[in-house]
């Protein structure tokens, strides 16, 4: 039970946080999953946010598949293993509704405010900055391989930024390079 409450905590912080969306807080969320509750591995936290990003509907809702593992990693039952999965995602998700649907009545009322404009042109580069932090968090892990001498792998690298460059010049749906991402993996990296 105190597992649960801890998975609540956690959740709600990261909800209230996570300002210009889910992917802003994943910095932070892999620390307190990984690191500082021990709930997943660096690269269980990587696959568990590639199957987030691959899954009809919000990516986020990756979070309830750490509540999940959490539950099963305290030596819970597969019941509290789902009643974990459900407190993390009401968690993740309730919080910032509430917030946001409580903003959003008092920030119309400013339409006509000057600084409005101001404030939502300044929140545009945090918000810019959060992403990229996001994308170093789960890069590194994913790119990362202590067995080697050099601790980078040059191929995950590589298709990472293969993948990026296609995206900025191609209008391509994600999840299918996901999936061939994981198709070479399959094939190239599996001894590694």
């Amino acid at each position: 039970m105190r597992e649960l409450v801890s998975l609540l905590n956690v959740f709600c912080l990261l909800s209230l946080l996570a300002v210009g969306g889910g992917s802003a807080v994943l910095p932070q969320m892999e620390h307190e999953t990984v690191t500082v509750h021990k709930w997943v591995t660096a690269d269980d936290f990587a696959t568990i946010y590639s199957l987030g990003q691959m899954a009809p509907g919000p990516n986020m809702t990756m979070v309830g598949l750490i509540g999940f593992k959490a539950a099963n990693h305290s030596g819970m039952s597969n019941a509290w293993a789902l009643a974990a999965m459900l407190v993390v995602l009401f968690a993740f998700y309730l919080p910032s509704s509430f917030l946001t649907y409580a903003v959003s009545h008092i920030w119309d009322s400013f339409k006509e405010n000057p600084w409005r404009d101001s404030v939502q042109k300044g929140m545009a580069p945090i918000t810019i900055g959060l992403m990229l932090a996001g994308v170093h968090a789960v890069g590194k892990t994913a790119s990362y391989n202590p067995a080697h001498s050099f601790h980078f792998n040059s191929l995950t690298i590589s298709i990472g930024l293969a993948v990026t460059v296609w995206l900025f010049l191609n209008r391509t749906n994600p999840a299918l390079l996901i999936l061939l991402g994981g198709v070479v993996g399959w094939f190239f990296l599996r001894g590694i």
